[in-house]
């Protein structure tokens, strides 16, 4: 018997075992956020229903699965969570739910997410080949698993390859940067001084954009530089003023030499991203998903849509080093599966989750949305290797880094991210704005956030 086959028929034989009375429809109830570009999200876990019926069927069993998904119509996964957990509190939450890593602390705190330890164990056949790295963003404060990967993602600086050869640099100089950012020899002040040449000799109208809003993109940056949002102990949220500083004075450094422009946060998204594809920045930094709108002919402008030429026009480096010597970083950004463990059919649900967490059924949602691998087997897959993009961001997963599981980390980066708007728009210096935001922080969470001189007490 395969181990695929064996879960298959201890379902199977769970169902047996029930009176003939409950021979009906089983209902599993799915939510999570509308999206029209990952569709998998629900798709696959209706297919892993479908091959548990086709088993029960086999097996003469008397049982249908049926997935009533619901696609939330909420503005983003905060405020999906926020309606989640209001649907728990009165009996009413699904069987799963997809939600960002950061909220699997509450729900496992609440009672509403099941502990994953055990079955991930006893399923070596999913759980065993899925990223180590990944689990990390699963846990809770306790130390144990509350939810499954259902993707993952990688965020990265995209640098203009032509740019550097307009303005004269050598093709081992230009392939060459991503191996001296991973030998911590290209540091950040190094990217800095190289957007500010490329602007001053006539090769970019901008040397470096990013997001206009609160997001976690430029998080990697403030990481770079030392940074650390929680105490790895107690998970309690910290803010260390030392690094912070550091960090807030390097985009106030780009601001000042005419490298970001003072203001990039109340630019656009859709002007910040043709500004890219249209050749006026050197440098953009967000994630993977955006080779969605960088190749093709999208944004007014048309770029490769293959890898060898998509590559001789850009390169990827992840957030470089604060010092020479120092470790490069990159963020992700996990989405879960949770499974409700006081629903009527948990242990359905779990079975459904392992289903759609296989190889396969993993990459109908990664190729299609331009989300990396959660396990070493689908970046094997034909599926994923052929798939250019997605095979050169999977590396980069080695220096991931993710934010806190922590629930008020949304509104703590909400008021990080008015300071760094306040020192690049020149409205506070980069100390002034650290006073700022400790002040703001230590009015909102007062006890909860343990504001420190720096990272290490």
């Amino acid at each position: 018997m395969t181990r695929p086959f064996a879960l298959f028929a201890t379902v199977a034989i769970s169902v047996l075992s029930l009176s003939p009375a409950l021979a009906e429809t089983i209902t599993i109830k799915l939510s999570t956020l509308a999206e029209r570009s990952a569709p998998a999200r629900i798709t696959n876990i209706e297919a892993a229903a479908e091959i548990m019926n086709q088993q029960f069927k086999a097996a003469g069993v008397d049982k249908q699965i049926v997935i009533d998904a619901k696609s939330s119509s909420a503005k983003g996964w905060d405020d999906l969570a926020l309606e989640l957990l209001k649907a728990f509190a009165v009996g009413q939450g699904p069987d799963i739910s997809v939600l960002p890593h950061e909220w699997i602390g509450q729900f496992a705190q609440d009672g509403y997410a099941m502990a994953m330890d055990d079955r991930i164990a006893a399923t070596p056949w999913v759980y065993g080949d899925i990223l180590p790295v990944l689990w990390n963003a699963a846990k809770a404060a306790d130390g144990k698993i509350y939810g499954i990967p259902q993707d993952a993602e990688i965020r990265m600086f995209f640098y203009n390859k032509d740019m550097l050869r307009k303005i004269g640099k050598d093709e081992a100089f230009i392939n060459g940067l991503p191996e001296k950012v991973e030998r911590g020899e290209f540091t950040l002040d190094d990217l800095t001084a190289l957007s500010k040449e490329v602007v001053d000799k006539g090769g970019a109208q901008y040397g470096m954009l990013h997001r206009p809003n609160v997001g976690i993109d430029y998080l990697m940056v403030f990481q770079s530089f030392g940074v650390r949002f929680a105490d790895e102990q107690t998970g309690k949220l910290i803010f260390p003023k030392a690094e912070m500083t550091k960090a807030l004075a390097w985009y106030g450094r780009n601001a000042k030499e005419g490298v970001t422009p003072v203001d990039n946060t109340a630019m656009s998204w859709d002007a910040i991203q043709s500004a890219f594809k249209q050749e006026k920045a050197f440098i953009f930094h967000q994630g993977v998903w955006a080779l969605a709108w960088q190749v093709g002919t999208s944004m007014g402008a048309t770029w490769p849509s293959d890898g060898e030429g998509y590559f001789k026009k850009i390169g990827w480096i992840p957030a470089p080093a604060a010092e020479k010597g120092g470790q490069p970083m990159n963020l992700s950004h996990p989405l879960l599966y949770m499974v409700n463990p006081k629903g009527e059919h948990a242990n359905l649900a779990a079975d459904l989750v392992a289903l759609a967490t296989l190889p396969y059924f993993n990459n109908q949602h990664a190729v299609t949305s331009y989300h990396t691998a959660i396990s070493n087997a689908q970046t094997a897959m034909p599926i994923y290797k052929e798939n250019w993009a997605l095979s050169a961001a999977s590396p980069m997963m080695a220096h991931a880094r993710f934010v806190p599981n922590h629930t008020k980390f949304s509104s703590y980066n909400k008021v990080l991210f008015s300071g760094l708007q306040a020192v690049e728009t020149g409205k506070m210096t980069p100390e002034q704005a650290v006073d700022f935001i400790a002040d703001e922080l230590q009015l909102q969470f007062g006890a909860e956030i343990d504001i420190r001189d720096a990272v290490a007490k």
